[in-house]
């Protein structure tokens, strides 16, 4: 039952990630750690208020491009893999030929893990000074942040939400429909 599941799920990753529509909108998404990187790096000494907001972005920008590069470059890989095995009708008796590069697996995990802990990081970090200052007052002239800086970390941080709970219902929809027609193929 396993195995099934396990084939069915690899066939439905396989064909999105070999998709040239996939390979453009992971393009796209890259200008979001890039921007973050260059606002990062711009406002670095700008938010004295919670000097990790600005780390935050830096970080997490370098960190989310080198992310989506890998995702691109496995893209890519993985679509000249499928053309050849058309091409040379292919039939290989590994079925499941993203077990030869455990190490990638390990790579994407490893950076999502951080992704994800440096999105809670995040969170906290922006939310703590909700609405700061964006203007240094004159008694305590550290008391502020860079209103540019503080709206694009929250404006990312709604971003990251938003594609977080997409990605949640996606999964939660592929794989109660793959468990359906795993079940109606038994019967």
């Amino acid at each position: 039952m396993t195995a099934g599941l396990e084939k069915a799920c690899h066939r439905c990753i396989s064909k999105i990630a070999s998709n040239a529509c996939f390979i453009f909108g992971l393009l796209a998404f890259l200008a979001l750690p890039l921007s973050m990187t260059f606002i990062g790096m711009k406002f670095l000494e700008d938010c004295p208020v919670q000097p990790l907001i600005p780390l935050y972005l830096l970080v997490g920008g370098v960190i989310g491009s080198l992310k989506v590069t890998l995702l691109l470059y496995d893209s890519t890989k993985m679509r000249q893999l499928l053309s050849k095995s058309v091409v040379i009708d292919d039939d290989d008796d590994d079925e499941y030929p993203w077990r030869q590069n455990a190490h990638k697996y390990y790579i994407h995990l490893t950076l999502s893990l951080f992704l994800f802990l440096w999105f809670i990081l995040g969170n906290y970090w922006v939310f703590s000074v909700y609405l700061p200052n964006f203007i240094p007052p004159f008694h305590q002239p550290q008391d502020y942040c860079d209103k540019t800086l503080y709206i694009f970390a929250v404006g990312v941080l709604i971003i990251s939400h938003t594609v977080l709970f997409l990605l949640i219902c996606c999964s939660c929809c592929i794989y109660c429909f793959s468990r359906q027609r795993y079940s109606s193929e038994e019967d």
